[in-house]
């Protein structure tokens, strides 16, 4: 039986995704540390093929959707797991469930980056390394913080943007979401944290807020549904206008 598979589905955007989604009568295939169908831990590549396994396993070889939404805070110790979790194990659920999308009814794959990649400094070397495939070289770089979870993020919106095309062709939209400000667990641990958590909230707001979960996951379920069937290729940003104050020429 075909349906959607989320990672990071026990909490946070991951969670407000899933309800959204079950209430449309979609069946979903939750992966996450726990509390889901699949249990694995995508920071390391046995846990990447469980993970895989686990939810082709759960849907027969057949997805019409994926959204991953697996990562880990900049707080993250150690902070290797920002290159491990949020990028190598993102793009290895891509990689790895693609077979299953293209069996699927007009399948759409979501990859999550953030606002982040394009408002933050980030380290070029650890984009590209990233971008290379390189996992060892990208965790040896032992870029941390709040650079480290730009890089990775603007590396993952980039990778989609390449495989956009092909995927495309093979009846498959790939298409990025880049959320801002969200209040989730993952956030409330960064704000905690004593250098991090001021950096966090003078990022600007233009609409005066934060977002919700729910607002954050109700993009998510239009990206993954027939509404978005042109959609290939982009990179939606979802940040109440931080992207464009930061950037008001760039489209």
């Amino acid at each position: 039986m075909a349906g959607i598979a989320l990672t990071g589905s026990a909490s946070g955007i991951g969670a407000a995704t899933r309800a959204l989604l079950e209430a449309d009568g979609h069946r979903v295939i939750g992966v996450d540390l726990r509390d889901a169908e699949v249990i694995a831990d995508l920071a390391t590549p046995d846990g990447r093929s469980a993970a895989v396994s686990g939810v082709l396993d759960a849907c027969d070889g057949v997805l019409d959707g994926y959204a991953g939404f697996a990562g880990v805070p900049a707080t993250a110790q150690p902070p290797a797991l920002l290159v491990t979790v949020s990028y190598f194990g993102s793009t290895a659920m891509l990689d790895g469930l693609r077979s299953a999308l293209v069996r699927g009814d007009s399948a759409s794959a979501v990859a999550v980056s953030s606002c982040a990649a394009t408002i933050a400094p980030v380290d070029d070397t650890l984009v590209e390394a990233c971008l290379a495939g390189d996992e060892p070289g990208a965790i040896a770089l032992s870029v941390s913080g709040g650079v480290a979870y730009a890089s990775v993020k603007l590396a993952l919106a980039r990778w989609v943007r390449r495989h956009a095309v092909s995927w495309a062709a093979h009846g498959v939209r790939l298409n990025a979401l880049a959320p801002g400000n969200t209040h989730t667990p993952l956030t409330q641990v960064t704000l905690e944290d004593p250098e991090i958590g001021p950096l966090m909230r003078e990022v600007p707001m233009p609409i005066g807020r934060w977002a919700e979960p729910a607002e954050i996951a109700a993009a998510a379920r239009w990206m993954l549904s027939a509404g978005s069937s042109f959609m290939v290729g982009s990179v939606l940003f979802v940040d109440g206008g931080t992207d464009a104050l930061v950037r008001p020429d760039s489209f």
